[in-house]
């Protein structure tokens, strides 16, 4: 099957870039591996360098609407809140009977509630979902998507929470019920003897799947059918594509992170991506 995407380099060389977000202030944002906080513009290119986290490695971001990221840090594990002017702080590292192992991915609710998946060990089943209130305070809010919880994203209404799980691979999605409790998980899509990294959704309700290997980006319809957008079989472009986000000033780009190739690429889309949320945080 022909690639159906037309990828193009954003011209940068970054650090093992794991992340990808589209931030309110209509610029994209990578993290490095040495604690790098990347931002750019995709119109000109321009690239700066926000802040650095000591010691860090950072994975999934997140932002609120006043520019802040908050950043996962597998090698100091805690979630970091960076200013837009690169200051730095800890927004939450977990609670008294559960510290972070490896927080991987961050997604906001409306509310301004956190939910960070925890991947845990490799193949050992024991990942779960973080849901931090805005100023901090986790608790631990899922333990059924266990499999090296990985990346996610929130439907458009709010009510599911779709969830990577990278070993055994495969893409759940969790209700959240009017509580705000985990609700039931349901598998959507098994992807056997591959490593699924990262999602994001379209306007659509199509769910877009990056995968670490082989390096093929899927497309799977609220209907169920996989899609085969990108294969990549002779890493000629993507090398171990991880997160992926929608961004530009039309959300119609799709920004995938190219994690071993130390790059970024982007493809324009014939739908639109659906909007993350913004939460304005009182803090």
């Amino acid at each position: 099957m022909p690639n159906t995407l037309e990828l193009k380099s954003t011209g940068h060389v970054l650090d093992h870039p794991e992340a990808v977000a589209w931030g309110p202030d209509n610029r994209a944002y990578a993290g490095g591996e040495a604690g790098q906080l990347y931002r750019f513009d995709l119109d000109d290119g321009e690239l700066e360098e926000v802040a650095r986290v000591p010691g860090g490695f950072l994975l999934g971001l997140a932002h609120d609407a006043m520019g802040n990221t908050y950043a996962c840090n597998d090698r100091a594990p805690a979630i970091h809140r960076i200013t837009p002017e690169g200051e730095l702080s800890v927004y939450s590292s977990g609670n008294a009977s559960q510290k972070m192992r490896v927080p991987n991915y961050p997604v906001f609710d409306d509310a301004g509630n956190l939910y960070v998946s925890d991947s845990g060990s490799w193949g050992a089943r024991d990942g779960f979902i973080w849901k931090i209130g805005p100023g901090g305070v986790a608790d631990i809010w899922d333990r059924q998507a266990n499999g090296f919880t990985n990346g996610m994203c929130l439907s458009a209404d709010g009510r599911h929470l779709y969830v990577v799980e990278s070993s055994p691979p495969l893409i759940s999605r969790i209700e959240i019920g009017p509580d705000g409790s985990a609700g039931s998980r349901e598998i959507l899509v098994e992807l056997p003897r591959q490593v699924p990294d990262g999602v994001a959704l379209d306007v659509d309700s199509n769910l877009y799947i990056s995968l670490y290997n082989p390096n093929i980006i899927y497309r799977l319809t609220p209907e169920g059918i996989l899609e085969t957008l990108y294969d990549d079989w002779e890493q000629l472009m993507l090398v171990a594509p991880t997160n992926v986000a929608f961004g530009g000033k039309d959300m119609r780009t799709l920004i995938i992170a190219s994690l071993c190739g130390s790059s970024v690429h982007t493809a324009r889309m014939d739908v639109v991506g659906l909007r993350v949320r913004y939460p304005r945080m009182l803090l």
